[in-house]
Parts: structure tokens; sequence; C-alpha cells
């Protein structure tokens, strides 16, 4: 992996690594990114796996490469500027933001919102670098939101305490770093929305890529929710002329009557009414922009004042667009309301991003995509499609043909007629494979005589509870329960606290690094949850030997936006199935049994209590995307094979200090 790395940052070729667990995946691309000599940007999904890099992956490394380089690389973290405390919000400057009802701290600095934003401010005097993740005790969103501004709210090159600000000397470290470590969503916004939130870069790398279109689809997409636009309205509520005020209340007032009775779900089309309210919200925002505008251009302004208009220009603009692309939406995208509570979101997105991909990013700079679960029935061909990349235009890594004999004149043909002026870029692939013999460690163990859960959901639910209780009590504990629901994780766990004595530790029930460390602490603890612990659970060892899935992990039928590309992919005559709901079911399959071998003295069993992976006619994508385990038959082997594992399990691994002795720790 690092020579195909290295070979790609070299020749601006771009690649796609699938890398298994175990495999050293970032130490693959982060040593010749280090060395290449040029600037590149790590972009990851999780901040779990920034934490790594930036803290024990890339400290280590560039302290080895020291001597052999004649220099010590250096690197950054780059995070959205809503991530570091706002010096102005602290110290309620001129351009601290106007408080708003919500933001109310009520009862004074007593209250609990009102202790925490005392203690925020406390250290922020003391902090070095205004980090939400540095902060040594908890704080809620409503909390931090008092000390912190988003990047539409920022004062910028025209704010008092610009010299000192917490994420501008980030951003001037990450301006000098060889390697800046990002998360998705900058990237994503970096690259489509027009504002530079990332330096300059050379090349791209994107991990946990199977992710990454999941960021770019919200960076293209556009919403308006009516505690936004309210926001928004009243920002600039003294600063345009009565009548530009008036027009706005009118369409903010009628915007939150269409949101009202909006049903969620996916809006085939809007009526006449909403059309209609939509276009006088345009209109509104775009002319109130135009009197801010003229005021900014006659320069009668002081600093906070005109940049108090900015950022309220700012706003209604976003106002504004977001109401034009509801309004007016592409073929190619979809209009859908989501609910959270009370708030009703009106959204438009994009079906597809590929296209974006192969022209704004692809087509501008190397980039190096890599995943554990990047290939879905063991090819490449769906990843580069979701990329925007063309599947003929790519090749395994080695190999100077197409990716068979069969295509290779198809691929020929296909380079041969493309513009000479904007060529499909060209790309390499390679699986990397894993260290780990999984044939030896693992057993795989689908549970082909229970019901189809697609078609006797009750009956089936009802064998699962009686299953699972055998398969944990024969495993002495040690288990993950990964479940396609909350409903099903807490009806297992009711169903097995009842069938046995073991500690059974359910997803909710405490904060997620409390769960996980307790699970980790004591060998007969089992731990239960739904989809954030499918991708988020890393416990090596002996306190982790049965991975127990409930189903098939297909997404919400209910989902509005896999309704619309689902639909169409049907209009257009494809196989919405195939194309849309099957492989990010693929993906998280894999990433779930992925849970069970971490390291190459692990043993244990995954059991999947979903028949369909052996008797649908899609099975074998799912199981080609899975680890090689070995395939175990019967449901007296398993029991009697966790039996065995538990008997002769090693002790536990050490699980560290407990979240809360680590926040201790670091306010020590």
């Amino acid at each position: 992996m690092v020579e195909a790395v290295a070979t790609a940052l070299g020749s601006g070729e771009h690649l796609l690594v699938q890398a298994g667990t175990g495999t050293g995946k970032s130490l693959g691309y982060l040593v010749p990114a280090l060395t290449s000599g040029k600037r590149v940007v790590v972009a990851t999904a999780t901040k779990a796996l920034q934490a790594q890099l930036v803290d024990k992956d890339l400290p280590r490394l560039v302290k080895a490469l020291a001597p052999v380089l004649g220099r010590e690389p250096s690197y950054a973290l780059a995070k959205g500027r809503g991530n570091y405390v706002c010096l102005q919000q602290v110290h309620g400057g001129p351009g601290a933001r106007e408080d708003e009802p919500s933001d109310s701290l009520f009862d004074g600095p007593a209250s609990s919102l009102g202790t925490q934003v005392v203690r925020l401010r406390e250290w922020a005097e003391q902090s070095e670098t205004g980090d939400r993740d540095e902060v040594p005790f908890p704080v809620t969103d409503r909390a931090w939101r008092q000390v912190s501004v988003s990047a539409r709210e920022c004062l910028g090159s025209k704010c008092p305490d610009r010299v000192d600000c917490f994420s501008e000397k980030a951003r001037e470290a990450a301006r000098e770093a060889d390697v800046v470590v990002a998360n998705h969503t900058l990237l994503a916004l970096d690259v489509f929305t027009g504002v530079q939130v990332l330096p300059e870069r050379d090349a791209v790398v994107i991990d946990e890529a199977h992710e990454f279109t999941d960021s770019v689809t919200d960076a293209l997409s556009h919403e308006l929710a009516i505690g936004d636009v309210r926001r928004a309205v009243g920002a600039v509520a003294d600063l345009v002329s009565e009548a530009a005020r008036m027009r706005l209340e009118s369409a903010r007032d009628g915007l939150e009557g269409v949101l009202q009775v909006l049903e969620p779900g996916w809006v085939r089309a809007l009526d006449r009414h909403s059309l209609d309210t939509l276009g006088q919200l345009d209109a509104a925002a775009t002319a109130a922009c135009t009197e801010l505008t003229r005021e900014l251009s006659a320069g009668d302004l002081d600093d906070v004042e005109s940049a108090r208009r900015e950022r309220a220009k700012g706003s209604l603009t976003a106002v504004a667009e977001a109401a034009r692309e509801i309004g007016t939406p592409s073929v190619s995208s979809a209009v859908y309301a989501t609910a959270d509570g009370s708030t009703t979101r009106l959204r438009v997105s994009p079906l597809r991003v590929g296209g974006a991909l192969g022209s704004r990013l692809f087509g501008e700079t190397t980039v190096v995509a890599t995943s554990a679960t990047l290939t879905l029935g063991g090819s490449f061909r769906h990843a580069a499609s979701q990329l925007g990349l063309l599947w003929l235009a790519g090749s395994p890594v080695g190999e100077g043909e197409a990716h068979d004999l069969r295509e290779k004149a198809a691929a020929a043909e296909v380079l041969e007629e493309s513009s000479e002026e904007d060529p499909p870029p060209r790309w390499k692939h390679l699986d990397v494979g894993s260290p780990f013999d999984y044939a030896r460690q693992s057993q795989l163990w689908v549970a082909r005589s229970l019901p189809d859960p697609g078609r006797m959901a009750v009956s089936w639910a009802k064998a699962v509870d009686e299953l699972l209780a055998e398969l944990v009590e024969a495993a002495g504990g040690r288990t993950l329960g990964l479940f396609s629901s909350t409903a099903a994780a807490a009806r297992a766990a009711a169903a097995v606290r009842e069938a046995t004595d073991l500690p059974i530790l359910l997803q909710g029930e405490d904060s997620p690094g409390a769960l996980q460390h307790a699970f980790a602490s004591d060998a007969r603890t089992c731990l239960f949850g739904t989809r954030s612990f499918w991708q988020g659970v890393d416990t090596p060892g002996s306190a982790c030997q049965l991975v127990v899935i409930d189903r098939i992990p297909f997404g919400h039928v209910d989902d509005p936006l896999s309704k619309a590309r689902l639909a169409a992919a049907a209009d257009a005559g494809r196989n919405g199935f195939l194309e849309v709901t099957l492989p990010p079911a693929a993906v998280l399959l894999a990433q779930g049994t992925g849970r069970l071998i971490r390291s190459t003295g692990d043993r244990g069993v995954v059991a999947v209590l979903d028949p369909r992976l052996e008797t649908a006619g899609y099975s074998r994508v799912l199981l080609d995307s899975l680890p090689p385990f070995y395939r175990a038959r019967s449901k007296e082997a398993v029991l009697a094979s966790l039996r065995a594992i538990d008997a002769s399990a090693p002790p536990l691994l050490p699980a560290g200090p407990r979240p809360s002795e680590r926040r201790k720790a670091l306010a020590g």
C-alpha cells in the first residue's frame, strides 16, 4: 500500500485502496504523504480516527522520519470554526452575536446552563487552543453556542480579536503543515461551496471513503427551517428599510404556515401555494441583500457595523439560495421534509454526486481513497461509480491492462473518443487484504432455519430472542449485539436479561464511551447497540468473542432520499434495489462483522440471525463483501465452538482509564 500511494502521489494518478482491519492502513498513506514533499490533506469520517492520527500515528512517524528526511515533517488538525471558542463571544465584545430567546441563560450564572458557560469562559482564558475537544468537563451544545460562532457569524478580518483568534491560529498552522488532518465535511465544503476552509494542497487522502458521498450530499444540499429563517430575518430587522423588513416578515410567516402542514417524507411536487411562498421568500431576501450591499458599498460604516451587515447578508443569502433551489429543483435532485421534534425542515439534495466529484475533486487534484470496506461483492466498480470515476479508465495496481482482457478494447475506445481537453481521469485500484487468518481465527454462522424477518416479523423476533440467549450463554458473555433498531436492541436485552444472569449493557443507558469501557473490562458482560456501534466499537482480545447481527442492515424504508433514488432508478430502467438499497447494506454488514477480529490473537464467531444472508438471490453479493470467515453449518457446532473458545480464553486486555478519569486527567 505504501508503494502504491507513493506512486499515486508522484504520478498524479488517482488510487482506490481497500485495506482491511489490522493492515496499518493509516501508516500506509501517512508515510508516503509525509515523505512526498507535497502538501496533503487527509480527510476522515470520524473524530476517533482524527484523534488517532493526530495524537498517536503522526507524532511517532514525524520523529521516526526526521533522521531520514533531514527535517521533521509538520502536521496540523483542521476543524470548522464552530469547534473553537470565539473571544468576542467570551468577552462580550462589540462583535458578539446578539442573544436569541433560546440562548437565554434563564436563571443566570446559577442555572445549569449558566454554570457551564461560566466554566467555559474561565477555561477559555487558560486554554492555548480553544478547542472544544480539549474541554475537560461535559459541555452541552447549548452551552457551547454561547462561546462560539459559525462561519457565517464570524466577523472575519474585521474582528477586534482576529490576532488572538483560536480558529485563525489553527488555520495558520494548517497552511504551513505538510499534512493536514480534516474531516469529510470540511473537505466537501471546501470543494463545493466556494468557501476556502482548508489550505491549498497537492493531494487528498480520503480515509473511511465509503462514507464520503454522504458528506458531499450534505454539502450540495439546501434546507429551510423556520428557526433559521427567523434568526436571519431578526438579524436584519433594524438594518434595512421598513418596506424590506415587512416583506421579509411576511415571507417568513408564509414559510412557517407551509412547514406547519408539511408531512415528513419525499415531496414529489410542491403545491402552488408552497411554490409561491418560496418565491416570495427568495425575492424578499434578495431585495434585502441588495439594500445591505448598497449600504456597504457607500463606505460610511465602521468595522463592527460593516461586519454586522456582512453577517446578516450572509444569512439572508443562504435563505434566498435555499428557497430558490427548493422551489426550482433540478431533475437530478429531490425535495423532502424531515422532522426533528417540533422542527420541520424542507430540504433539497442531489440524487447522485458522482458527477460533481469527478469534475470538482478528482478533476483538479490527486486523490487516494481508502477504506476497510470499499468493494462490493469483491469489485471496485460501485465505489468508482459513486466517486465519479469511469470504470473503464481504471486498472489494478501493478498491471498496465484494463480490469480484464474483455474490457481492454472497450477501455481504449472510450479513452480515445474522450475529449482531449477533458479526458476521464485514469485511476488504479488495490485490495491489500488483511493480516488476519479469518478462516482459522473466526467462524460465520447464518441462522438459516429462522423465519424470514421480512415476511414473518413476529415469529422471527420470538425465535431470535430464544436463540440469542443460547448463543450468549454458550459464549459466557463476551458478546457484542448489533441490532437494526433501538426497539430491537431493547427487546433483545430484556429477553437475555430474563433468560440469563449475564450483565447486559444497552446503548442509551450510559454514554457510548462508558458502555464500551465497561464491556471491555468484564468478560461476562454483553453490549447491545444499534447503528453507531456497527462501526464505532473496537474491542480487541477476549472481551468480544461473539458478534451477533440480528438482520441485514437495509436502510429505513421511509427514508425520503432513498425513496427518490429508487424511483429515479426505476424511471431509468435500472434495478433500484441493486443500485440504491443493497450497496450501503453490504458496507454496513462488512463493518459490523469486522468488529470481531481486531488482532492476530482474537478468536470468535459472527452469528447472523437473518436467513436471507444465505437464501436470498442477492446473498452472494453480501457474502462476497465479508472477510473470508470459516463457514459454520449448524447451531450445535457453533454452540460447541463458543463454549470451547470461552473455556480457553486468555485474560482480558487492559481497558485503560474510564472516560471520566481521562477527563479528570485533562483537567489536572
